[in-house]
């Protein structure tokens, strides 16, 4: 079937004469990622390029290049590296580190709820890159799963610092507040400020919905998430999920708590306090393990290659030091709680600052965005109308299909569910129904050949065909015939035809001629046949024959019904009774030479004593064997005549 949608126009650009882009892996509110080639270096990097509507805007670049600098400076085995960042005429770029594989989101999406060593697995990663981010001053403001890779080598990384900023710069206004609201730390909701505290508070999200496979708040509107995040506390995990420990459990209500003073400082604190959980349970992420003992040797080779929640145990000899005394931390958090009301006190600006917030958001942040609707199965007129109605642009497109009615939407590109930009185009592929060929000429091909030419063009053809005995050698197409996919008459097709894609063509092939049995015995006549898959009856026709003997075979009797002739037919012997006998002509009262010629006529040989002198005077008396008798042709007939 033939594609007609429309194509990329990166895909296939050389981009600043070095990069090579082959295909497009993820598409945002700010950039498209695609997978592309360093001609220089000859290896596969991830290119993101800032959308073109975005190129003028000095705000979105200056991030777009901040995005650069900041993960640039960090050079940790959990962080995706930043190898160069550049502009290609209209183009803003960045050159990243491309890994195969999933992000969490997808792995969450498939497996719902992680197991504990999976969790403890991943979080690890995550934390030791933020920690180096921490440590250089670097907060990423937009920590969630679609942000953490996990690599088909069992490499786990966090990447897309687009929103990062330094600490010293931690403010935020309505414009700037651009973390995804799910994980959205209650500072950035209420007072727009945000400091490393604040990745802590999306990491206890993040940990909770790994724990129990859902996020704490739910809401139909985002609004209402952000407004759960300002007022109520994150639920324990093992209220969801009885097997979560307690230590997992305090460690979501302590990364989670409302007012950052009560978090860890960073990540490093925090994943202190993992690392201790680990020991306590008795695992470690074998990941984890195999970058601690690399770079205890300090070896610069890759990281042991072990997927996401493959877990050693943790060496008990080794030194362990004194864990947290979970009671301390929670009379500490009591008395913390106690001054939690004054934040109550002032919640009322804080929903007035929260509502400029989602202003934005649905104004010109990524909640602006809007998702491409399903209108797969409607006319052009009516998806046209819905995608009109949500704001977007629609653009008209055709392509054959087997499976779509002619004149309905096959679907859209992008695809449903993808969301873009106000206005943004979207092309939608109007079915033509199946594509019409015109067939050339099938008879005297072999079966292969006409198979594979009609397979070419998505033509059904039946695994069996029929098989005929025919003058055309074995293996030879002789007809072909078209049964139409929607109903309708079959017509013939071996001489060509027009048919659609998806229609049926029946070939009908030779096996060859039947053998020549004249002149064989009956019984050799019978294998013969028989050795061709016939059924040969027992009755017989019988048949005279100047030239096959008496009892040989003439051949067989033409085939019952029209058509040429198959296995499993009967067939009946045709067998010689030898010549066909002749009646003697009456000569008697007639000249014996009218008599001789007369008998000669009729095919015999005639003879008389008589000499010719006196044929015209005597007369033909009788003659032996007596008329009226019959004999072979060619027979001996002796005329008597008188004078």
């Amino acid at each position: 079937m033939t594609t007609n949608h429309q194509a990329d126009p990166l895909i296939g650009r050389l981009v600043d004469g070095r990069y090579r882009v082959r295909a497009r892996i993820a598409r945002g509110g700010m950039a498209t990622v695609y997978v592309a080639t360093d001609l220089r270096l000859e290896r596969r990097i991830a290119l993101k390029v800032m959308h073109a509507h975005l190129s003028d805007d000095s705000a979105f670049q200056s991030r777009f290049i901040q995005e650069a600098r900041a993960a640039a400076r960090l050079a940790d085995p959990h962080v995706v590296n930043v190898f160069d960042q550049g502009q290609d005429g209209e183009l803003a770029y960045l050159v990243m580190e491309y890994l195969p594989g999933i992000t969490l989101r997808e792995l969450l999406r498939e497996q719902k709820r992680l197991t504990i060593p999976q969790t403890i697995t991943i979080m690890d990663a995550i934390l030791a890159g933020l920690s180096a981010a921490h440590r250089a001053g670097i907060v990423h403001r937009d920590v969630k799963p679609e942000n953490v890779l996990l690599a088909e080598d069992g490499r786990i990384k966090i990447g897309d610092f687009g929103l990062a900023r330094a600490t010293t710069a931690n403010t935020a206004t309505g414009q700037q507040l651009l973390g995804t609201i799910a994980y959205l730390a209650p500072e950035l909701v209420t007072r727009g400020t945000a400091d490393a505290r604040s990745d802590i508070y999306a990491l206890g999200i993040m940990l909770y919905e790994m724990l129990v496979g859902e996020q704490p708040y739910k809401g139909e509107q985002p609004m209402q998430i952000a407004f759960q995040h300002a007022t109520e506390s994150v639920p324990r995990p093992s209220v969801r999920n009885p097997a979560v420990p307690e230590p997992l459990d305090e460690l979501v209500l302590w990364a989670t708590e409302k007012s950052p003073d009560e978090r860890p400082d960073d990540a490093q604190q925090m994943l202190d306090r993992l690392r201790e959980i680990e020991r306590e349970l008795g695992i470690a992420p074998a990941v984890a393990a195999a970058t601690m003992s690399q770079r205890s040797q300090g070896d610069s080779g890759d990281l042991t290659k072990v997927m996401p929640g493959t877990m050693v145990i943790a060496d008990p000899t080794a030194p362990v030091p004194a864990p947290i005394d979970n009671a301390t931390v929670l009379r500490r958090r009591a008395s913390r709680r106690r001054a939690r009301g004054a934040f109550l006190l002032t919640l009322v600006l804080l929903l007035a600052v929260l509502a400029g917030g989602v202003g934005w958001w649905f104004g010109s942040g990524p909640g602006s965005l809007i998702a491409v609707p399903d209108v797969a199965g409607s006319t052009y007129d009516q998806a046209a109308e819905a995608l009109t109605a949500e704001g977007l642009t629609p653009v008209r497109g055709e392509e054959y299909s087997v499976d779509v009615a002619k004149d309905l939407a096959i679907r859209t590109d992008p695809q449903a569910g993808d969301r873009l930009e106000k206005n943004g185009e979207v092309t939608v592929l109007i079915s033509l129904g199946p594509q019409p060929h015109t067939i050339e000429t099938l008879n005297g091909k072999t079966e292969d050949d006409a198979r594979a030419y009609l397979d070419g063009l998505n033509v059904t053809v039946p695994d069996e065909t029929l098989e005929l005995f025919s003058d055309a050698d074995e293996g030879i197409v002789i007809n072909a015939y078209v049964t139409p996919r929607g109903g309708g008459d079959t017509y013939d097709c071996g001489e060509g035809c027009d048919l659609f894609e998806a229609d049926s063509v029946e070939l009908y092939v030779s096996l060859g001629s039947l053998p020549d049995v004249a002149d064989t015995s009956v019984q050799q006549a019978t294998q013969a046949l028989t050795d061709k898959g016939l059924n040969v009856l027992d009755e017989r026709v019988d048949q005279y024959s100047d030239t096959i003997a008496e009892g040989r075979v003439i051949g067989y009797a033409e085939r019952t019904e029209s058509g040429n002739w198959r296995p499993g037919d009967d067939v009946r012997l045709i067998v010689s009774l030898g010549p066909e006998p002749i009646e003697i002509p009456d000569v008697s009262g007639i000249s014996i030479r009218d008599a001789v010629k007369q008998l000669q006529d009729a095919g015999f040989k005639p003879v008389t004593a008589a000499p010719e002198l006196v044929w015209d005077i005597f007369t033909a008396t009788r003659t032996d064997p007596k008329a009226g008798e019959s004999r072979v042709r060619g027979s001996e007939v002796r005329v008597f005549a008188a004078g």
